[in-house]
């Protein structure tokens, strides 16, 4: 089959399942900035999105895209560069000068994971599978597993040196997703036939502001908490 065997093919399935995880994480930006304005309506979406079939679905399938979005990644990385180096991303028409994250995708990619992995442990095991094996308690604290609200501020806005470690490793993992996602939605438009002289630089804008919005949603979130208990411990 074209889609896993030819080069183009696979570049389609990476822009593809590079797309989906966008839409993704915008409604996952979308749900966070909430915690900001009101802990009750925050911890009403995750009670909504706790432990249920769809739930638990819909992690297995983003899991699914992850997975199948980096091995692609790897895969494309060692054909690209055996066939002529580092440069993974083919596109119809190139800007003069090469973009850093364009000549740095994998390794961005890495540090992504990493970053996942991490979340990961500090918000899908002390929610959702604590509320399957910890009888609706989080791992940490006394939380209830539902509790977002209180797991963000404890994670981000607790007493203790760990709690300003997570904040500077997770906008150091904001900024990485970020290079990656500048360079990455922009050439997923142009593998998927949005090409063309004029719509190169437009996608290029495009992804550029979408992509800064969406992490600064991020990052607001973890400032607000981090800045919220310093504070409220200065008071």
């Amino acid at each position: 089959m074209w889609l896993t065997k030819s080069s183009i093919g696979r570049k389609v399935v990476m822009s593809l399942s590079g797309t989906a995880l966008i839409l993704f994480l915008t409604f996952h930006a979308c749900m966070n900035v909430v915690a900001i304005f009101s802990g009750e309506a925050y911890n009403a979406i995750c009670e909504f999105l706790g432990s249920n079939w769809y739930a638990v679905a819909g992690t297995v399938l983003l899991v699914g895209l992850i997975a199948i979005h980096f091995i692609y990644a790897v895969i494309l990385t060692l054909q690209n560069r055996k066939a002529r180096g580092a440069n993974r991303y083919a596109v119809t028409d190139k800007p003069e000068k090469v973009d850093w994250a364009s000549q740095n995708m994998f390794v961005l990619g890495i540090i992504i994971c990493l970053g996942l992995v991490l979340h990961l442990f500090n918000f899908w095991f002390n929610m959702m599978f604590a509320e399957f094996a910890n009888g609706g308690y989080a791992f940490a604290n006394d939380l209830t597993a539902t509790d977002g609200y209180g797991m963000i501020a404890y994670t981000f806005g607790g007493a203790g040196t760990l709690s300003i470690v997570y904040s500077v490793l997770y906008l150091v993992w904001f900024a990485a997703i970020w290079f990656h996602l500048t360079h990455g939605m922009w050439s997923a438009m142009q593998t998927l036939g949005l090409n063309g002289k004029t719509w190169f630089n437009r996608w290029r804008c495009i992804s550029n502001i979408y992509v800064t919005l969406l992490m600064l949603c991020y990052a607001a979130v973890v400032i607000y908490f981090a800045c919220f208990h310093c504070c409220g411990a200065a008071c």
